[in-house]
């Protein structure tokens, strides 16, 4: 049985974020060493109690900081940003741990409404998600149709 953990960075009451994000880091090192299979991070916004705001980001310092772990997104919320911007930081992920890299997507708006228009006042975002993800496999096959 392969065991994995899913972790939203929450921030816990008195406590400040880049603490939460801190322990997230150290836990997903004490999941490598015991042989987790793979380390989940997720992606919410505008949450004073969960500061897992920028998966790509938290990855990144996991996967600097791991040695064999796979690290994954739990998931990027695609109508949130363009379909190559995403191919390019997971690519940019796959050069720094290579094969250890899984990239999850979402199409929820993981927030409340004016939190996900502020971070894509286009309004019918979530509609082109089919689409996105389209774009988005071409992109990181290196075979985009634009």
């Amino acid at each position: 049985m392969k065991i994995s953990a899913l972790d939203q960075s929450p921030a816990t009451r008195g406590n400040s974020q880049h603490l939460a994000i801190r322990e997230s880091i150290e836990l997903a090192q004490h999941c490598d060493r015991l042989g987790y299979h793979r380390y989940w991070v997720s992606e919410h916004h505008n949450s004073d109690s969960i500061v897992g705001t920028a998966p790509e980001v938290l990855m990144a310092a996991i996967a600097a900081t791991t040695k064999r772990i796979r690290i994954g997104s739990a998931g990027v919320m695609l109508p949130h940003y363009s379909a190559l911007k995403v191919a390019e930081q997971f690519r940019v992920l796959e050069g720094i741990a290579p094969g250890r890299i899984d990239l999850g997507l979402g199409r929820a708006p993981g927030s409340d409404r004016r939190t996900a228009l502020a971070l894509n006042p286009h309004q019918n975002a979530a509609e082109e998600f089919p689409q996105q993800v389209q774009d988005l496999q071409a992109w990181v096959s290196g075979s985009p149709r634009i």
